[in-house]
């Protein structure tokens, strides 16, 4: 049997405070209705951070620094391996959120992860940033 290699993803955990970013996807997406970090696929020659900032930038229309990798977790999504990058970030100077993609924002606390139905490959990120009292100390 041959087996597939799974599909490099990059998200953002973009931390502002003491929050992070969820952004839910809009009516016309795959996925339609759950709460994801924003990011998106990883082209051959592009290093996740890279890959991230394009993604973010095109998605959001924002300029991030990326700080390292928090999560790489693999999730089976119809017959597809999805092998999620959550990597913390921040917003570089200003910037309003918009984006094709999404059609709401949220910026939530630890204790506010479980409030939304997040998509399955987002959901051992947002396992481990539960655990986390102060977002502030990813960025460090």
């Amino acid at each position: 049997m041959i087996e597939n290699k799974p599909l490099h993803v990059v998200a953002a955990v973009i931390v502002r405070g003491n929050e992070i970013l969820a952004c839910r996807r809009a009516p016309h997406k795959v996925s339609a209705g759950l709460w994801e970090f924003p990011g998106g696929k990883v082209e051959p020659g592009e290093t996740s951070p890279q890959a991230l900032a394009r993604e973010i930038f095109e998605e959001l229309g924002l300029a991030i620094s990326t700080k390292s990798t928090f999560d790489i977790s693999d999730t089976e999504v119809e017959g597809t391996t999805i092998r999620l990058e959550a990597i913390i970030c921040e917003i570089d100077g200003e910037g309003n959120l918009e984006s094709s993609d999404h059609d709401a924002f949220r910026w939530l606390g630890a204790s506010n992860l479980g409030e939304i139905t997040w998509a399955n490959p987002d959901l051992p990120a947002v396992a481990l940033l539960a655990k986390v009292t102060d977002f502030q100390v990813l960025l460090s």
